[in-house]
This record gives C-alpha cells, sequence and structure tokens, in this order.
C-alpha cells in the first residue's frame, strides 16, 4: 500500500469547489531576508482555518456505503476537518483527543457537531480510545497521518503549487504525523524530480524527526509547544506516512520555541497574518538561518489559524508565555 500522483489527482477531483484553490501570496518581507522570492500557500483560509480539511473531505469521500460513523485522533485540526467533512455526510463524528490540546481546538470541534472525548496526556493514548471505538462500536477509523486517503488530500497542496509557480525550487513543510509532508512530496517529486522538499518541525517532542533519525517509528514525549498541532506519535505500527517521509524527504530540521515565536510575531506584522505557531515553523527556519533559500524560489505551507487568540495576543505584545515547565521569554517585536 502506498501513495501515488494518480491519487492525488483523483483526490483533487474530489475536494474540488470545497477544500482546495487556497491564495499563494508573496511575502516581500521574508523574500528580502531569504534573498530569494518567499511565497505562502494559505491553508489558514481555508473553511475550518486549516489544511487538514483537504484529507479529511478526500477520506470521507471515499467510505463505503453503510458506514454510519468516524472516529480518529486528533491534536485539534484533524478532528474539526473529520467532523466538517462527517456533518456534510450526515455522520456522526467521535473526535478523540488528550489533555494536551487546548481548549480552542475542542470549541471549535464541537460547534462543528463533533462529540470530544478527552483521554490522557498524549496522542499515543487518544489513538487507543479512537482503536477502542472502531473495535466496540463499528466506527470507522480516519487517521490523521497514516491513512491513503488523508495522504493523497494533503498532497493536493503540493499540486496546487506547482500548478501555480512551476519554478518553485524549495518546499519547507510542517511535520508532524508526515500525512502533510508524504503527500507534498508525493506530488512535487513527480512533478519535478530536483526540488527539495525540506520537513520542519519543532524542537520539543519531534517524533517523526526523532523515527526518521532511528530508522523505525519511536515514541517521544509529547510535551506542550507553541507548536501545538506538530505534536503526537506517528504510531508504531506506520505502514504509510513514515516510508514516504523516509523516502523523499531531502532533510529534516528542527527550531526552538523561540525561533517559533519570533517568526508567528513576525508574520503577524509584516504580513498581517494570523497563524498557529505550527504553521510558521518554515519561516523560522529561514529566519534562523537553519535553511538556506537556495537557487530559486521558495514555498511554505501556513497549515492554521486555530489558536487561541488570548495567546496569540500575548505574544504580539512580547509577553512571556509559560508552556509547562518550559519558559519562553518575551521579546518585543522589532524587525
Amino acid at each position: 500500500m502506498t501513495v501515488t500522483f494518480a491519487d492525488i489527482l483523483g483526490a483533487a477531483q474530489r475536494i474540488k469547489g470545497v477544500a482546495d484553490a487556497t491564495p499563494l501570496v508573496p511575502s516581500p518581507f521574508f523574500s528580502a531576508l531569504a534573498g530569494q522570492e518567499v511565497l505562502l500557500k494559505l491553508e489558514n483560509m481555508q473553511p475550518i482555518g486549516a489544511f487538514k480539511l483537504r484529507g479529511a473531505f478526500n477520506a470521507m469521500a471515499t467510505l463505503p456505503e453503510g458506514v454510519t460513523g468516524v472516529t480518529c485522533c486528533s491534536t485539534g485540526n484533524h478532528g474539526r476537518g473529520v467532523a466538517f467533512a462527517a456533518r456534510q455526510r450526515g455522520l456522526r463524528a467521535v473526535i478523540c483527543m488528550s489533555r494536551l490540546v487546548p481548549q480552542a481546538k475542542i470549541d471549535g470541534i464541537r460547534a462543528l457537531g463533533g462529540e470530544v472525548q478527552i483521554v490522557g496526556d498524549s496522542q499515543d493514548d487518544a489513538l487507543a480510545e479512537a482503536q477502542r471505538l472502531v473495535a466496540e462500536e463499528g466506527l470507522v477509523e480516519i487517521s490523521p497521518f497514516d491513512d491513503p486517503a488523508v495522504i493523497a488530500g494533503q498532497g493536493t497542496i503540493g499540486l496546487e503549487i506547482l500548478q501555480a509557480r512551476p519554478d518553485v525550487r524549495t518546499l519547507l513543510v510542517p511535520l508532524s504525523g508526515g500525512g502533510l509532508a508524504a503527500g507534498i512530496a508525493v506530488a512535487a517529486k513527480a512533478i519535478d524530480p530536483a526540488i527539495r522538499v525540506i520537513g520542519i518541525s519543532m524542537e520539543r517532542g519531534a517524533a517523526m524527526f526523532e523515527s526518521l533519525k532511528a530508522g523505525q517509528p519511536v515514541e517521544v514525549e509529547e510535551v506542550p509547544s507553541l507548536a501545538d498541532s506538530l505534536g503526537g506519535g506517528i504510531g508504531m505500527a506506520n505502514k504509510l506516512s513514515f516510508p514516504l517521509c523516509r523516502d523523499l524527504l531531502d532533510d529534516t530540521v528542527l527550531v526552538t520555541e523561540e525561533e517559533i515565536y519570533r517568526a508567528m510575531q513576525t508574520l503577524f506584522y509584516e504580513d498581517r497574518i494570523v497563524a498557529e505557531g505550527a504553521c510558521v515553523v518554515g519561516l523560522a527556519a529561514l529566519q534562523s538561518g537553519k535553511v538556506s533559500a537556495g537557487d530559486g524560489p521558495v514555498a511554505t505551507i501556513i497549515t492554521g489559524r486555530n489558536l487561541d487568540m488570548n495567546l496569540f495576543a500575548r505574544i504580539m505584545s512580547g509577553q512571556e508565555i509559560e508552556l509547562g515547565t518550559y519558559t519562553v521569554k518575551g521579546q518585543v517585536y522589532d524587525a
């Protein structure tokens, strides 16, 4: 089982008019900083405020007749996508989440008609509950990253970027369970085998990064992060996203909480864009110098906007942020 370019083309047809055609815009500030044009794929403009609608909608569209309900584990945005797509099909959706998920994301899922079950302190705990619901209540699981239809749906982002700008030479992709990075890499490498696809994650609790380094899926401790959407494991029985990321990503890079904080400020003050911490990791890698632009245009994905606005306001005003036992020192923005 794998995901092909043909699967991504099929997904593009299924999501058309619902979860596609988000803007691709240049960032003058980051372009000047990088020395190459930097393009932002604004997935925060999706109806649910995040790219996850693509994969969730495609997966829902491929379900067999007779399904009455679905379930998933989620750090927030996948659950919102599943709830949105399930409501359109008149299906029950039970979203399993850990206690680390921000309340704003829980509220967003409930507003879309999804049932939320809070279980444990990690994505792995939430996954176990979703699998229990499959076994005991007959729900169908839609994995946030290790599902071929989900990966194909996310891959439509890479397809759209290169259809609009075939001259893009580097893609900087937020990396968590690997569904987004795998899908984009499949699409991008099929169109242009020479393109660079780099996965970016946060320094604390980066499960896919550690798994790729180990050569197999590994467990990591899940801790609070400004990039909370990138938290959680990849599943010890991962069949798709791990091998695709292993085979197709050109590099993986980690950024600190301080670099994420700074990139969130920069994106807002320079481009007037509200984005979650997980969405700016590509920009944080550029801004910190951990990734170079290379020899042509760079594109990154602003994956979502579903964050606690009180937290956002504190970051924009330069206040100190507590992440469990870790403190991100405040810094007033100054370009």
